[in-house]
């Protein structure tokens, strides 16, 4: 019989989505005619623009002909959309990132979970919490967490505790981390950091020799100029960070899954064994040669596709679509009193409970206004308290929601 990886077994079996589920399960056997409104999702329901079908559908036909079919791309991505992406995200705010610094990929979490391939299994980590628990679980796998203790936190993880005090910004560790996972805009509070902030994280992380890893999956519903759109804007940052984006929330790529990593040549890390450092560039270059494929030609077209004049007016409208979903939640929490954050420059909405637990007020929305949201839980033992709302939903549907969230006693 097969040897399994023991530490997968620690989370293999989700409570808190079975918790969910059969919550989602007893309201459905009691109201048979009743609806729920699907407020939980981080999936989107905007549809592929139609710039990027016609570029998809084109591509299909190369691949249909001799002269212009093509095999396996080259394993960092194809130079067309690479260089689309250097030219629109940044060169345009005066950023130097090189061709081969840049990685396409199927998208953020695979990246983000991958990533532990190439660092050594004795490096500790810091998560901010409450964060999306792919980063915490990814590390669980990879047999770097340690065990689970009674505060629900691993023992190998350093968690920076992110607290409505100070809206939700994590402070300094006392220990000092080797690898820090950060989330801004955030999932799930839909806070986001200011240039001043991250000016201080990268500062730390430089003078304490610590690598960053960056997801920057929201950065495209970031509207206000104070708030930086690549932490490369900030000076050094190439000296410690590597970011990670998606085309999946503000292009509907959902079901495509294309994204892309900055690695930039400047980092590196270190073999205690070999007594030698390491380019964590090439590393990945070479770990992608090992693992995977990049996406097919055809959906690296239509990403293409997101660059041209249609394709960034296309993205413009999703993303204003799902803000004024969160304009008419907000509202409505207000109307309500409930106290929330997010919901400006992101998706999310985090609500804080007037009871005491999430769960009731999960169980609130959930029976009186039949409306799905995501209990605080699922994003870490520091999500206790609170309730993420989702913008990405219909806007009939969130319009009828905010009805009934302003109309709470």
């Amino acid at each position: 019989m097969a040897l399994i990886n023991t530490p997968f077994l620690k989370v293999v079996n989700d409570e808190i989505q079975n918790k969910i589920d059969k919550k989602v399960n007893q309201f459905q056997a009691i109201n048979r005619d009743k609806k729920l409104i699907n407020l939980s999702s981080g999936d989107v329901i905007r549809p592929l623009a139609p710039c990027v079908m016609e570029a998809m559908h084109k591509a299909i036909a190369e691949m249909g002909d001799e002269t212009t079919f093509q095999g396996r791309g080259p394993v960092e991505g194809y130079p067309f959309l690479i260089d689309a992406i250097l030219k629109y995200n940044f060169k345009n705010y005066k950023i130097k990132i090189a061709p081969d610094e840049v990685f396409i990929n199927h998208g953020t979490k695979e990246n983000l979970a991958g990533f532990g391939d190439i660092l050594c299994r004795d490096n500790r980590i810091a998560v901010i919490d409450p964060v999306s628990q792919e980063y915490i679980e990814s590390n669980v796998i990879g047999n770097r967490a340690g065990d689970l203790n009674e505060n629900l936190q691993w023992s190998h993880i350093v968690y920076l505790e992110c607290k409505k005090e100070n809206d939700f910004m994590p402070e300094f560790p006392k220990l000092r981390p080797d690898i820090i996972y950060m989330s801004y805009p955030n999932n799930p509070t839909g806070c986001v950091m200011t240039r001043e902030i991250l000016e201080k994280w990268v500062q730390y992380a430089l003078k304490n020799d610590i690598l960053i890893l960056f997801d920057a999956t929201y950065k495209s519903f970031v509207t206000n100029p104070e708030i930086p759109q690549t932490i490369y804007e900030i000076k050094d940052a190439k000296k410690v960070a590597i970011e990670f984006r998606s085309f999946s929330k503000n292009a509907g790529f959902t079901g495509l899954n294309c994204g892309y990593a900055i690695i930039p040549k400047t980092l590196s890390g270190y073999s205690y064994i070999a007594d030698k450092g390491a380019n964590l560039n090439a590393l990945w270059r070479r770990r992608l040669m090992i693992k995977n494929y990049t996406p097919p030609y055809i959906i690296q077209r239509g990403a293409e596709a997101l660059f041209s004049q249609a394709g960034l007016k296309w993205v413009r409208e999703n993303v204003d679509y799902y803000m004024s979903n969160a304009a008419i939640l907000r509202q409505a929490l207000t109307d309500a009193g409930l106290k929330f954050w997010g919901g400006v420059n992101s998706p999310y909405i985090w609500v804080e409970s007037p009871y005491d637990s999430s769960w009731k007020l999960f169980d609130k929305l959930l029976n009186d206004c039949y409306i799905l949201s995501s209990p605080g839980e699922r994003f870490g033992p520091h999500g206790r308290g609170f309730v993420r709302l989702s913008s990405f939903a219909n806007q009939s549907k969130v319009i009828m929601a905010g009805t009934r969230i302003a109309s709470m006693k």
